[in-house]
């Protein structure tokens, strides 16, 4: 079974068709990059599935399961999490204790074991401290542990956020233009991250502008124009189609410039 189904959905803000019955599958153990102009309703979509905002029409479905209405919450708790254009870190909070942040969503202790310190909460709390640390090793973060979010360099950031995504013990990654403000050697770093993220069995989803990075790892690459699919394909299918070329990719395309 698929892991994500996007059947016939379209949203609309007023007037406006920002996706216009979009039909797309994520399937399980892969990398699909989500690519089209600005303004094309790719984080819409990124949106709809995370619960941000419903579809005006249509269905998302995880592994069966609608999607439609649930809260954002809910949808984690499915093995859905996200990183956004814009890092958003507690950035004055530790490296560490933003990863714990992340930990924290699958706790069994609540709040009156928290507030009472009980052996349970004790012995979870500190699970929750090793499993952090195990996760910042992963990122290549684990001198950074006791920083300030706002010290690490830019790159390290972005690493950041998607470390605190994946401490949500997801089986399902989205990511909204990771590379975005990165220099060639942070993007190449990135590249083998996400290679390596989806060997561990993890799905990834990704919006990004940067085709040295959709076409570098991507397995499929589906398009949109004005909120609809013109394509979908490997990278070099898309790279070789012309309503692509004309929409989006420009003449460099085939020749890769």
């Amino acid at each position: 079974m698929a892991e994500l189904q996007i059947q016939n959905v379209s949203k609309r803000f007023g007037g406006l068709l920002a996706v216009n019955k979009l039909d797309l599958t994520v399937p399980r153990g892969k990398i699909l990059s989500l690519i089209g102009p600005n303004g094309a309703g790719k984080t819409t979509v990124f949106n709809m599935i995370t619960g941000v905002y419903p579809p005006t029409e249509g269905a998302i479905t995880y592994n069966g399961k609608k999607l439609n209405h649930l809260k954002s919450n809910r949808i984690i708790a499915q093995g859905i999490a996200r990183t956004f254009q814009n890092i958003r870190l507690f950035k004055s909070m530790t490296v560490l204790e933003n990863v714990q942040i992340g930990l924290h969503c699958r706790t069994k202790s609540g709040a009156v074991r928290a507030l009472l310190k009980t052996p349970f909460e004790k012995r979870e709390e500190k699970e929750i401290v090793q499993k952090a640390r195990e996760i910042l090793d992963f990122f290549g973060l684990a001198g950074s542990g006791n920083d300030y979010a706002s010290n690490l360099p830019y790159g390290g950031q972005r690493r950041l956020e998607i470390a605190r995504a994946l401490a949500t013990r997801p089986e399902l990654l989205l990511l909204d233009e990771p590379a975005a403000g990165m220099n060639p050697n942070e993007t190449a770093e990135l590249m083998e991250l996400i290679i390596k993220l989806r060997d561990t069995g993890l799905t990834i989803f990704l919006v990004e502008h940067d085709m040295r990075l959709v076409m570098g790892i991507s397995e499929i690459v589906t398009v949109l124009d004005y909120g609809q699919k013109i394509a979908e394909g490997s990278p070099k299918e898309i790279q070789q189609n012309e309503k692509v070329i004309e929409a989006y990719l420009g003449s460099g395309a085939k020749t890769g410039r």
